[in-house]
């Protein structure tokens, strides 16, 4: 098997890498710094918070393990009992949880402002990409002509329908994924769980990471966005307050050793985009940022400022591994 998994979003909070530190003592020395690690749809996950009673910060953060477990349980689509595996399964759910009808409508409404650039009907393509990768005896030169355009047909976002809580795909074979959406989703809901328990300084990445006021210090969290040929280091820091950085990048899993196929798909043509090619966004939150770094990728450089001001990002910021290469605001 040649499919190569990092990490999904591939944005990497950074310390030593970037030769900066993620986080400082607080000047009183009432306030702690209370770190929690996990995953979240597979993908590495933190929360970093600052506040002078330990157990409260706790008990905080293990309300917000309640709601990312609930919410997994809807978005996941690696378990076949969540709400997305459903709807893929049966072309229609029911009854579906107010936040994947939510997540649902505004993935459909990022998807009409890109002009389907941004489409969460994908799957069907990520799925035709990962049998052939994963298969017994593997073409090099990828999915055929035909097999692509095939999953393409089913490849279409006008095609999911939302009538009150239920969701339905118009054709038989067409699949839904918000991977591209729903890291960060949980991100804001983690985040609103906090805040509900009296916290406002923090960090949460839940595979974007959105930072919440400052540290106690009154100084920003500092985001380092990583090369794309080596995720452990950093080719540009940010600080950041009250805002998320969300990056997508081909580099977040390779289909094959030579990084001719990633699992970033282009919806217009089928093809992957390039490995060493990463994109930031920084929007007011991570549901935002999420699907707009997805889309960047691919949005024309003659569209990229109108897209980003209309879906309601503030800043994309397109890395290779020399660096920064372009800046986009809306």
């Amino acid at each position: 098997m040649t499919v190569k998994f990092t990490r999904r979003r591939a944005i990497t909070i950074l310390a030593a890498a970037a030769g900066l530190p993620l986080v400082m003592k607080a000047g009183s020395a009432e306030a702690r710094l209370i770190r929690w690690e996990g995953t979240t749809l597979g993908a590495p996950s933190t929360i970093q918070l600052y506040h002078k009673d330990e157990a409260k910060a706790r008990a905080a953060i293990d309300a917000a393990m309640g709601e990312l477990a609930r919410l997994e349980q809807i978005f996941s689509i690696y378990r076949a009992d969540s709400a997305i595996s459903a709807l893929n399964r049966d072309g229609r759910l029911d009854n579906a949880p107010a936040e994947f009808v939510e997540l649902v409508s505004h993935a459909r409404g990022l998807a009409a402002i890109t002009d389907g650039i941004y489409d969460p009907t994908v799957q069907p393509l990520w799925q035709l990409y990962l049998r052939h990768f994963t298969a017994a005896v593997v073409d090099p030169a990828g999915p055929s002509d035909r097999d692509i355009a095939a999953a393409l047909a089913l490849v279409d976002w006008k095609g999911i329908r939302i009538e009150g809580n239920s969701v339905s795909l118009a054709r038989p074979g067409m699949a839904l994924t918000l991977n591209s959406g729903a890291q960060g989703y949980i991100t804001d809901k983690v985040a609103a769980v906090l805040r509900s328990h009296g916290f406002e300084q923090m960090l949460v990445d839940m595979g974007e990471p959105r930072a919440l006021s400052t540290k106690p210090d009154g100084s920003a969290w500092r985001i380092g966005l990583a090369n794309p040929a080596d995720n452990s280091k950093a080719v540009e820091t940010l600080d950041v307050v009250d805002k998320c950085v969300a990056t997508s990048g081909g580099y977040g899993t390779l289909f094959d050793e030579a990084g001719r196929f990633t699992h970033l798909i282009d919806t217009r043509t089928g093809r992957t985009a390039p490995a060493m090619l990463g994109v930031s966004v920084v929007a007011e939150t991570a549901t935002t940022a999420d699907g707009l770094a997805t889309a960047m990728v691919f949005a024309p450089e003659e569209r990229r400022q109108a897209i980003l001001k209309a879906a309601g990002g503030i800043e994309a910021i397109y890395v290779t591994p020399d660096g920064v290469i372009s800046r986009v605001k809306a």
